[in-house]
């Protein structure tokens, strides 16, 4: 599989990713017009869809920077790691992005927007106190392979998406507690709304992991060959996943975005979190680019 193929195929990922969350919302709002018995609830979630599929595309960037804390910095304020990224970008052929700063000790970043003409890319301030140049042109690189790649949209609109859906499974199961025995009449339609607002945030997390794990790869291998300096990428990832605490505003929404595990190196150790980890062990990841080395 070349780069092209791997670009072509996110774009059609996004358009099918944005289709799939459409067709679960409105099941979602049909089960909910059945339970209530008001088909007004029905066509409620359709334009609410429609509209969130709308908001996700155009506005999800902002919305995930916003989550993570996120203040634009400008060349003046931070020229050095303007100049990394800005030579990076020359050396990759991609425009310049947006450079937001994190004011956060732990070490992290990620990279958001639909495309490269609104790409942005946003460091923790504890990345920049931690890694030395060779490491932290490791981590911009990794960044602007995922805008290269043009994985960014389909990762960026699965915050939105992911968060919507877990929004609507709370607010079904809360209201179902609140419902008088004498009108759970239709009790078969209220147990598959009950099982439907239980399964509908895992199979949306599913899919968060499905896109994230593979594409963590890729710009890995991506971002090596920008920096040809593997090395520089590997011991920014061992130095990152060694941190033992989270990000302050780390959630679940928008872990898949960042270039390795928000929650800490003490939630890795968990069985749990590594099955539903939206990244792949980051072990495997720096084998991988030390093997390049060689």
């Amino acid at each position: 599989m070349t780069l092209y193929t791997q670009q072509s195929k996110n774009i059609t990922r996004t358009w099918l990713l944005m289709s799939i969350f459409f067709v679960i919302i409105i099941g979602i709002g049909w089960v909910f017009s059945r339970v209530y018995g008001n088909p007004v609830i029905l066509y409620f979630f359709i334009g609410f869809s429609l509209i969130m599929n709308f908001i996700s595309y155009w506005f999800s960037d902002k919305i995930a920077l916003s989550m993570a804390g996120a203040k634009e910095v400008k060349h003046d304020e931070m020229p050095e790691l303007y100049h990394i990224v800005e030579n990076l970008c020359i050396t990759a052929g991609l425009k310049m992005p947006k450079i937001y700063i994190i004011n956060d000790p732990a070490p992290n970043a990620f990279a958001t927007g639909r495309n490269q003409d609104n790409a942005a890319i946003a460091v923790t301030t504890g990345l920049l106190e931690r890694l030395d140049k060779s490491e932290l042109e490791g981590v911009i690189s990794h960044e602007l392979s995922h805008i290269g790649n043009r994985d960014i949209l389909i990762s960026t609109i699965v915050v939105v998406l992911v968060g919507f859906i877990a929004t609507l499974s709370d607010l079904f199961l809360r209201m179902s507690f609140w419902r008088d025995r004498e009108e759970r009449d239709n009790w078969l339609m209220f147990f598959i709304g009950l099982v439907a607002a239980i399964l509908a945030p895992i199979a949306a997390t599913l899919i968060q992991l499905a896109i994230s794990r593979k594409r963590e790869f890729l710009a890995d291998a991506t971002g090596a060959l920008l920096t040809r300096y593997p090395e520089g990428l590997a011991s920014a990832l061992e130095k990152i996943s060694q941190y033992p605490l989270a990000l302050k505003r780390a959630n679940n929404s928008t872990a898949h975005l960042y270039i390795s595990n928000p929650f800490g190196a003490k939630s890795v150790n968990n069985w749990f979190v590594k099955l539903f980890s939206t990244h792949p062990p980051v072990e495997e990841r720096i084998k991988v680019l030390r093997e390049m080395s060689v």
